[in-house]
């Protein structure tokens, strides 16, 4: 899996520190933005579409390390989708969001699963499908057992969330978090070839960036 150190400390250390790049994809109007910004502020606002990408830091105090979150909201307009390959190039979490009350939407979630598996192998990105807008559970067109059988088929984490009431969203940030210390700790813990446990940051690559 792909990982980037902040400058100035070590991966060897008592407390570790890790950046991450997770990406929002999903269909205009399924409430990525919102998501974004309830988790960054606690609040709820309707908000314009994106123009291209938005780009949000968060920053996670844990027992077991200090998470850095670089979460790039992506537009969700057609015209954008020649050009959103380059935001989530590198990236090393996704989360594909829809709109529970909007079929096409979970369509769309598994046209852009595609595109992530013509580009990651699953070892190197976690990738969430989210239920977004439960608060319209009584419009709901996508049922829950539909979402938790495909991301299960898939080896996917699966959660439904509401932006508007705050239902679960930090949750989902946080299983995301919790599944990359996880593989961190997996990686860390495989011997190497000359009998100790060791990162090997060529591996884990910090790749340059185009944006």
């Amino acid at each position: 899996m792909a990982q980037m150190v902040i400058p100035g400390t070590s991966l060897e250390g008592p407390h570790p520190s890790y950046m991450y790049k997770v990406v929002l994809l999903g269909s205009m109007s399924v409430g990525k933005s919102s998501l974004a910004y309830r988790y960054m502020r606690n609040d709820f606002r309707e908000l314009l579409p994106t123009v291209g990408c938005s780009l949000f830091t968060q920053t996670l105090n844990l027992d077991e390390a200090t998470v850095r979150f670089e979460i790039w909201d992506t537009a969700g307009q057609e015209k954008y989708q020649s050009v959103c390959h380059l935001y989530y190039r590198d990236a090393h979490a996704a989360l594909l969001i829809y709109d529970i009350a909007n079929k096409q939407t979970f369509s769309r979630a598994k046209l852009w699963l595609e595109e992530l598996e013509k580009r990651f192998l699953p070892s190197e990105i976690v990738i969430a499908l989210v239920g977004n807008k439960t608060d319209l559970a009584a419009d709901r067109e996508v049922t829950t057992e539909e979402g938790e059988e495909f991301a299960q088929t898939k080896g996917l984490l699966f959660m439904e969330t509401s932006a508007k009431s705050n239902h679960q969203v930090n949750d989902v940030f946080m299983a995301v978090v919790q599944e990359l210390l996880r593989r961190e700790k997996e990686k860390a813990s495989k011997p190497s070839p000359h009998g100790r446990s060791t990162i090997d940051l060529r591996a884990s690559g910090t790749r340059a960036r185009c944006c």
